[in-house]
Order: C-alpha cells, then structure tokens, then sequence
C-alpha cells in the first residue's frame, strides 16, 4: 500500500518546480507590495512582470493566485489583475490580529537578534525622516513591527505577520498626508524599543495597546473622516 501511494507521488514531481518557483515570484511581489511599490488600483501586467523575473505566464498566475488568496490582489473577470484596496472592516480586523501577535510578543524576553533588528529599523526610519522620506518611514515601520514579532520565535508567526503587514501597507495608502500619519510613530517606536530593552512587558504591553489604537483610529478616520 504504501509502496502504490509513494508510485503515486511521482506523478506530481513536475508540481514542485512549479510551485517553489510560483511562492519565490510571490514573496517578491509580496515584498514589493509591502515597501509600497504597487499602489491600490494597479493592474498588474503578465507581460512586463514575467519577463521582468524571466518566468513563465503560467508561474506568475499562480504567484497572482497565492497573493490573491493573501487578500494582497483582486482577479476581475477579463479585466485582468490588480493590486486590492482593504476596506475599512479590513483595518479592524488587520489591528485586531496585530494585538494578539505583537502583544505576545512583548511580553516575552527580547533575543539579541531580535533586538538588533528592531533598532536597526528605529534607526532607519529616523534617518528617513530626517530625509523627508515618508515613504521609506512607512517601509521601516513595516520591518520594525515584523521584528517586533520575531520575539515570539515561530517561524509561523513570522510567515502571518509578513503577510498581514504587506495587506496593511495597502492600507497606508489611503492617507493623502503621509508624513502626518508616520511621523507620531517614529518616536512611539523608539519609546517602545525602551521598554522592551528595560525588560519591563506589563509597560510594553499598555504602551502597545495605545499606540495600535492611535494608529486603527488614523486609519478609520482616513477611510471615513466622519468617524
């Protein structure tokens, strides 16, 4: 029995070629997606992004159905693919994950490693907002939270919050100010990286809690200023 079903698994060795090929094109757009490269609304064409990557249609359609079923794209019937818009029901539940991962978090003993990252990314977002760059602000923002979640050391963690930051970097795009919407958060993040060094997770964690809700009503408000 065992032998007729390891004979069957031959049958999909053409799959693994293909599908590791498929989910690396996709962790590139994914990326590209969460430094803000693809804004919401860009259809993104098959011609110029296979021959960019040098991979066949095939492989980057099922690289548009990984992130599409990510929530990072919208397949619109003979229209093509674009880049989604999260709504506002979106950005609740995105910061309503962010609590419990970051929360954990915090409340655990920072590695050294862990530590190194996240300052590596306070240091990034200073330096680009001395530079005006609201832009690479919002791109050191996304690896400092993505560091932030690293302390819990699960590789499956790491893989849900890469992909709940690259949908929420949508999200900033609806902020017509940019600067007004990051620049609170480059101090926050340093504050918070103080609290975490001192070891002390009941201060981290109220700390986080207030600046999570900060940034949701920002958001919120941004998609209905009458909220």
């Amino acid at each position: 029995m065992v032998d007729n079903v390891v004979a069957d698994l031959s049958q999909d060795r053409p799959r693994l070629g293909r599908s590791s090929t498929a989910e690396r094109v996709a962790d590139i757009l994914r990326d590209r997606i969460s430094e803000g490269f693809f804004p919401p609304g860009q259809r993104l064409s098959e011609e110029s992004i296979s021959e960019a990557l040098g991979v066949s249609r095939n492989t980057l359609r099922e690289a548009f159905r990984l992130l599409g079923h990510e929530r990072l794209l919208d397949h619109r019937l003979n229209r093509g693919v674009f880049v989604r818009l999260p709504s506002v029901e979106d950005v609740r539940d995105l910061y309503q994950v962010r609590r419990v991962l970051e929360g954990a978090a915090v409340r655990r003993a920072p590695s050294e490693e862990a530590l190194t990252l996240i300052k590596e990314a306070v240091r990034d977002a200073e330096r680009a907002a001395a530079e005006d760059d609201w832009q690479g602000v919002g791109t050191a923002n996304i690896r400092y939270h993505q560091a932030l979640v690293s302390l819990n050391d699960s590789r499956r963690l790491d893989e849900v919050m890469r992909q709940l930051l690259a949908e929420l970097r949508l999200v900033f795009h609806v902020m017509e100010n940019p600067r007004a919407f990051h620049e609170p958060f480059v101090d926050r993040n340093r504050t918070l990286l103080a609290l975490i060094e001192a070891e002390e997770p009941g201060k981290a964690v109220a700390y986080l809690d207030d600046y999570l809700d900060h940034a949701e009503r920002l958001l919120v408000q941004a998609y209905d200023p009458s909220r």
